[in-house]
């Protein structure tokens, strides 16, 4: 597999090690899954959220949808204002290797996110264990995101990276397309077991 010894690991946040998914807070909302569905493809789009992990304020994309969705103003601004309640906590398969790799001397670990800057340190308040990251790059605060090239050498440059020795998990398959045209080894995750299975692969010491 690897040409060199891999010493570390990048792992995307939501959907690989935290659950989060905006039906969780808006069944809630709009017990009618039509209705549910409509406003989330149609209005609280993930192109529309899209926007905000890419540096758009939080406040212009209120604004936006309320001017053409005035009827669903208040649900539209539930999204940002109950946004905790779109995680159900960790995937624990997921934690459980990211602990065992943070505790080993022989690797460093790294978060590439896709992540509104105005809802990252809300973020870390829900999951402490964040600061356990060796760095972590956040999409918002670089006013750039995946699959864009440019956050990926980004972190390569930040961190001192060498591509060659690091393996990627991202839950986006365009995001995993981006990362391996920059020379990464790069998975779209699946599950804990497949990425445990994956990093043995490469001679990652872990159980």
């Amino acid at each position: 597999m690897a040409s060199s010894p891999i010493d570390t690991i990048v792992f995307d946040l939501g959907g690989v090690l935290v659950d989060w998914n905006p039906e969780y807070l808006y069944r809630k909302i709009f017990p009618d899954p039509e209705q549910r569905a409509f406003f989330l493809t149609h209005i609280c789009s993930p192109e529309w959220n899209a926007q905000q992990d890419g540096g758009r304020t939080i406040a212009e994309a209120n604004a936006l949808l309320s001017r053409q969705y005035p009827e669903y103003q208040e649900a539209i601004h539930s999204f940002y204002d109950r946004w905790e309640e779109m995680f159900q906590g960790s995937i624990q398969g997921t934690l459980d290797i990211f602990h065992q790799l943070i505790e080993h001397p022989d690797y460093r670990v790294y978060a590439l996110t896709n992540w509104s800057a105005e809802t990252w340190e809300r973020g870390r308040k829900c999951f402490p264990y964040f600061d356990l990251f060796d760095g972590i790059l956040v999409s918002g605060q670089e006013n750039r995101m995946k699959p864009q090239p440019e956050i990926y050498q980004l972190l390569l440059e930040r961190f001192q990276l060498d591509p060659q020795k690091l393996v990627f998990f991202d839950d986006n398959e365009k995001n995993i397309i981006a990362a391996q045209q920059a020379g990464w080894h790069a998975f779209v995750f699946q599950s804990p077991e497949q990425l445990k299975t994956t990093l043995q692969g490469y001679g990652v010491a872990i159980r």
